[in-house]
């Protein structure tokens, strides 16, 4: 079967009106799949029929829904190299990074499998008036999902997951750049056991209207979103209206610092990690990169030499290092970057062009002297571009490092670790990665402050964002 439909109440649809819209290959520009637009009168029909499934799913034991998602894993582990391929062939990631996402979002399922049967709670007596209190998580309700296109895969699992888990149905809205790999798991998690209506997948050019009129539908009680905090601004207007509860995880601006006392050798791979893990588009890709002027000149040289060496080509060939960006657009805003840079004094050390020929490819590029005025500085570049810069202070970086509205990740190198530790605890970020250039972890609550967004996905928290807390107070 071709799941390139609606997927609604465990059937493939196609829209109500009978849209479609392409899907592009990015590293060749050609059309990879058409695929089934959804409208108003879908939503309703996936909100009709999630509403129904709840009440099943929700009914059932935590054990009997753990199996389930405990089953989702075993079929998505034993079918990464498919999954890999597909998320290649529409977002250009290239392979290596492909099947990193695939098994981070299988881990997904193992791990919110195991928490679906801790959803503790509590008794205990009150002090003054001896009645007891008893404290419980109950699922919030229907959830909308709105997925970004950077990881087709796993960004969906990571909010799947967790509300199967607390007992809630999702309807998943996928990025229409990317929206095969999301449709393509729809038939694993039938086999696995989840019934027809707990997940529905929408695919829509029509993203906005479509959104919104599920947020106003009364039976819908959580909105979880990834994407830029412009948009995200959007969402929570609407949520406000029906007093929804969000998980927001939006843009970063994620700075990375290197102390004079860092063993560069880790720093170097942490750094080439924080930077080019999926080509750089990623809100947890290192976007200011500080480094301590004592060790500036001979980082920047090494990184310069590492970037260089990156192969760049189409991602399903093995030996390519860099595939193409997600579109046009994201290419040539990275392009704008490195010139606004160039113009105002960073130098170009290696790359600053996109090659020619078909493909939205850009060439790994590092700038180093990049001045506080770049852009690149105070907005997310979100593609393989490293800018650079110099500091002799701890005070005063850590102080630029804070200096942005965003607060999703930050990465410290040193090897001192009692100062790390103390330098972690003041960067304003809900996330630090010290001495390592990789945070996601399906056991970690991921998220941020500021306006990096709201909630956290992943750990045990991330399971509590599709739950409400019930208080009853029992006297006997």
């Amino acid at each position: 079967m071709d799941f390139t439909d609606l997927y609604i109440d465990g059937a493939w649809r196609q829209g109500a009106r009978g849209e479609r819209f392409d899907v592009i290959n990015p590293a060749t520009e050609g059309v990879l799949a058409s695929v089934a637009s959804a409208d108003i009168e879908d939503a309703d029909l996936a909100l009709d029929a999630a509403e129904q499934a709840m009440r099943d799913w929700a009914a059932r034991t935590p054990r009997q829904r753990s199996e389930v998602l405990r089953k989702a894993w075993e079929l998505i582990t034993a079918r990464l190299d498919d999954f890999a391929r597909l998320i290649t062939l529409e977002n250009g990631k290239a392979r290596a990074d492909a099947m990193g996402e695939a098994a981070y979002a299988a881990e997904f399922f193992r791990w919110f499998a195991e928490e679906a049967v801790r959803a503790d709670g509590l008794i205990t007596t009150a002090p003054a008036s001896g009645a007891r209190i008893i404290v419980q998580h109950k699922p919030a309700g229907l959830a909308v999902l709105v997925t970004p296109w950077n990881y087709p895969a796993a960004m969906g699992t990571r909010k799947i997951a967790p509300a199967l888990a607390a007992g809630c149905a999702v309807i998943i809205k996928p990025a229409s750049e990317t929206p095969l790999t999301m449709l393509a798991l729809m038939p694993l998690l039938e086999e696995a056991g989840v019934p027809p209506g707990l997940v529905n997948v929408l695919p829509s050019k029509r993203t906005g209207a479509l959104v919104d009129h599920m947020l106003h539908d009364p039976r819908v009680r959580v909105v979880s979103f990834t994407g830029s905090t412009a948009v995200g601004r959007k969402l929570l207007h609407s949520a406000a209206d029906q007093v929804l509860k969000p998980a927001m995880e939006l843009g970063g601006n994620a700075p990375l610092i290197v102390f004079d006392d860092a063993d560069l050798d880790v720093a170097l791979e942490g750094a080439m990690l924080a930077k080019m893990r999926n080509l750089g588009e990623a809100c947890t890709a290192a976007n200011r990169i500080y480094l301590h002027e004592a060790i500036a000149e001979e980082f920047t040289r090494r990184m310069a030499e590492a970037m260089g060496k990156l192969k760049v080509g189409d991602g399903t060939d093995p030996s390519v290092d860099v595939g193409p960006l997600v579109n046009a657009e994201t290419r040539d805003k990275v392009a704008d970057f490195v010139a606004d840079a160039v113009a105002k004094g960073a130098r170009l050390e290696v790359g600053g062009q996109a090659p020619d020929g078909k493909g939205f490819f850009y060439m790994p590029t590092v700038l180093s002297n990049v001045p506080e005025t770049a852009e690149c500085v105070h907005d997310e570049i979100f593609g393989p571009v490293a800018a650079l810069q110099t500091f002799s202070d701890e005070d005063d970086v850590i102080q630029r490092a804070n200096d942005t509205e965003y607060g999703l990740v930050a990465y410290v190198f040193t090897g001192d670790m009692k100062r790390g530790l103390k330098v972690c605890e003041r960067l304003d970020y809900g996330m630090v990665g010290l001495n390592r250039g990789l945070v996601s972890d399906p056991a970690a609550p991921f998220g941020g402050t500021k306006q990096s967004g709201l909630g956290r996905e992943g750990g045990h928290e991330g399971m509590l964002e599709f739950m409400e807390t019930q208080y009853i107070s029992a006297g006997w």
